[in-house]
């Protein structure tokens, strides 16, 4: 099954090869039968591999244990991959937990879990999102659930009100470095929020008192270039022919005349 995602003879040898080398086409089919577009399982399945190479000097044949997984996991110093490795090696455990020891959270566990679950059905029958987008929006919704279980573990969702809602957004905004992320994160909040409401767990709409993030085109671009830049430019261009001469002063002019 991984010939499906890559065609490199070495790649295929390195990903059947770790602590996990003997599952990896099982967990390709698992992507496949999903619907998990072919760029977003390559990103997965490398995930994987390279957890694989890592727990296999220290697990051998045998389960992976815990302390494998945390020892991988701790020298991701940001949320983002840590995240990203975390979510892939789920794929793995469910795909293969013979070849952990334990198992994946149980319900018990996770007092979220039902209302996550119930979240994703929505997302897939209701809004017919594709599994890479759900997965976005539930990881959003998780880290809401999350602040709201932090900042106020006795909060019950009924009771969850406009202030709730601008706190816990204002906290993701925070952790956002760009328009882009920004508008994802408030995105996957009004999303669940709506859920929320549809699915009687709440009785309003709080979705409509999520702020939208201003976005302007073109803001991401530097407001000047540096003189040195300037200069670069400048003297690349030759000054040996009449087009040479031509292009020079035209860029002389325009570094000039708006500096």
């Amino acid at each position: 099954m991984l010939e499906f995602y890559f065609s490199y003879r070495g790649v295929l040898k390195r990903l059947r090869s770790g602590a996990l080398g003997g599952e990896m086409d099982r967990i390709a089919k698992h992507f496949f039968t999903l619907g998990y577009k072919r760029a977003s399982a390559k990103i997965y399945l490398s995930r994987i591999a390279r957890f694989s190479q890592f727990a296999g000097p220290r697990s051998g044949p045998m389960p992976i244990p815990q302390d494998v997984i945390d020892s991988y996991l701790c020298p991701f110093t940001t949320d983002t991959p840590r995240i990203g490795a975390g979510s892939a090696l789920g794929h793995a455990r469910r795909v293969a937990p013979e070849r952990f020891i334990g198992s994946v959270p149980s319900v018990d566990d996770d007092p979220d879990a039902p209302l996550l679950a119930s979240f994703s059905d929505y997302l897939r029958k209701v809004r017919g999102l594709e599994p890479r987008t759900r997965e976005g929006v539930l990881l959003g919704s998780r880290r809401f659930l999350d602040w709201l279980r932090h900042h106020h573990p006795d909060q019950e969702l009924q009771a969850l009100t406009a202030e709730h809602v601008f706190a816990a957004v204002e906290h993701r905004l925070s952790l956002s470095a760009t328009s882009a992320t920004r508008t994802a994160a408030t995105s996957h909040i009004r999303t669940f929020l709506r859920f929320l409401n549809w699915a009687g767990h709440h009785d309003q709409d709080l979705a409509r008192v999520v702020p939208r993030p201003p976005h302007w085109r073109l803001a991401h671009l530097p407001p000047r270039l540096a003189w040195d830049d300037v200069r670069r430019a400048i003297d690349a261009v030759g000054a040996t022919t009449p087009v040479d001469i031509r292009d020079r002063a035209v860029l002389l002019l325009l570094a000039t005349r708006y500096s």
